[in-house]
């Protein structure tokens, strides 16, 4: 016998129904609106882009919406508590950063990296790459310009991947002319995320994996990790090559590395063979909690936004921080201050460690010198540089990740926790090694207060590299952009 609904029951039913189809509705219409907008980006294209196309403002001609937001990009007007879009001069801030970086270009010039649109002129301007007047010149391989520009896939394809690692920095000085842009990520026939460097691509093939099976969510990181990683120039001939083999983590790395017996330099100071990390964003962001749990790097870089009824990613590319209604409370639901404050937090709490580290650190590779000067032999220093090694590697694992501390804080906390401990380390097996030599007293320590103080212990003549600067962007810069300009590499 059928249950006749009572009357109530049967009005719930229905209003039920009528919730359910207008939800239905909304989110038919949202399809359409959505799938409308794509069909009139690409029905109203004002140019056709085929090939690599590395001007970025040809793109714009096509997505103004994102192209007028990545040239937010050059915008400095961001500080948090920890660093900024505005170039900030670590090594004034960080003097003991001089000490560690010892016989390497980074005890130069170090500042905190300034949005893309800054990729080019502050890759000529560092003193890092130093000062070359012709092609043959410069201390650093073409290699350097990898991440940099869109130009950097065309040069790759117009003279091969393996000859654009082997050339001099120099010698691409009027071809890499173009910021960090569209090319790099978008494929221009249709704007689908892509591989635009070989490096990525080898080291998921190396690993067994196809990159080319990525979810498009995995995309939205993986184009990120081009350049926002761990990498190493590996041979004679600079191939650009990711540490991966192993694994991710800092141990793994350092195996790689010592496996191959690899080393960035030697330290002027303590002769030991140093690993210089770059900055392992990609392999941190997968250790922590976001990257566990799928949030990729454009969910909270690149969120999306509403602008005359189009959605669309937000391409300036900046701190998470400097737009948290857009990014943490599409998630969270605290304030913005609680979410801000939680971030400082973690941040804070890595910063004492790292603070402690590049002072142990700096103490060691003096130490280590001082040993040397006083008849120290290498059979005596072997435990002694092994354990530097270990330690500088971490710090600089640690600290190299842009925003690491917040991405994976436990790990990271782990990191420059077992640095502090392989430093001490050091600091004890030196002082051994000065005990067998006959020297109990302590290690006279210089006045390094000032980056400027820092710098002049370790024997760098900065007046000098400055004037050498000044004068080679005063003449051969504008050299290469006069040819770029005749070769419509930029725009007249």
């Amino acid at each position: 016998m059928e249950k006749k609904l009572k009357s109530w029951q049967g009005w719930l039913l229905f209003g039920g129904t009528m919730v359910v189809v207008f939800v239905l509705g909304l989110l038919v219409s949202a399809l359409m609106d959505r799938q409308a907008e794509i069909v009139s980006v690409f029905n109203n294209k004002k140019v056709e882009i085929k090939g690599i196309e590395a001007r970025n403002e040809i793109f714009g001609e096509n997505y103004p919406r994102e192209y007028n937001t990545w040239t937010e990009t050059i915008k400095t007007d961001f500080k948090s508590e920890f660093n900024g879009n505005e170039a900030v001069d670590v090594l004034e801030q960080r003097p003991e950063m001089v000490i560690l970086w010892a016989g390497y270009a980074f005890s130069k010039d170090y500042s905190t990296p300034r949005g893309h649109m800054h990729a080019i002129d502050d890759m000529r301007h560092t003193l890092r790459v130093g000062s070359p007047m012709t092609a043959e010149e410069g201390p650093q391989p073409a290699t350097c310009w990898t991440c940099k520009s869109p130009d950097v896939p065309r040069m790759m394809e117009a003279i091969g991947v393996e000859n654009f690692y082997s050339n001099k920095w120099a010698a691409m000085g009027s071809e890499i002319v173009n910021p960090i842009g569209c090319a790099d990520c978008h494929e221009p026939e249709n704007m689908n995320l892509h591989i635009s460097r070989p490096a990525l691509r080898e080291a998921f093939a190396r690993q067994g994996k196809d990159i080319d099976k990525a979810t498009p969510q995995e995309m939205r990181s993986l184009v990120c990790a081009q350049c926002h990683v761990e990498y190493y120039f590996k041979g004679d001939g600079k191939y650009l090559t990711f540490p991966w083999d192993k694994g991710f983590t800092v141990e793994d790395m350092e195996t790689y590395y010592d496996e191959a017996e690899f080393y960035d330099y030697i330290h002027a100071l303590s002769k030991t063979p140093i690993l210089k990390a770059q900055h392992p964003d990609y392999e941190i962001a997968q250790m922590g909690i976001h990257g566990q749990r799928g949030v990729s790097c454009a969910d909270c870089h690149m969120p999306y936004k509403s602008e005359g009824g189009m959605k669309f990613s937000d391409h300036h590319i900046q701190s998470p921080l400097a737009m948290i209604d857009r990014t943490c409370q599409v998630c969270h639901r605290e304030s913005e201050e609680t979410l801000r404050n939680n971030v400082y937090e973690r941040q804070r709490k890595a910063n004492e460690t790292r603070n402690r580290l590049e002072q142990e650190l700096a103490k060691a590779h003096i130490e280590a010198k001082y040993a040397w000067d006083n008849g120290a032999t290498d059979e005596q220093m072997k435990e002694s540089l092994k354990l530097l090694r270990q330690a500088q590697w971490r710090w600089d694992f640690g600290v190299a990740s842009h925003g690491g501390s917040f991405h994976a804080p436990q790990e990271i906390q782990r990191i420059l926790g077992n640095g502090v401990d392989k430093a001490m380390q050091a600091r004890l097996a030196i002082s051994k090694v000065l005990a067998k030599n006959g020297h109990l007293e302590n290690v006279p320590m210089p006045d390094i207060s000032t980056k400027e103080k820092a710098q002049a212990y370790i024997g760098l003549d900065i007046k000098k590299e400055k004037e050498a600067k000044e004068k080679f962007m005063n003449t051969i810069v504008p050299q290469w952009l006069a040819k770029a300009k005749e070769n419509w590499r930029v725009s007249m």
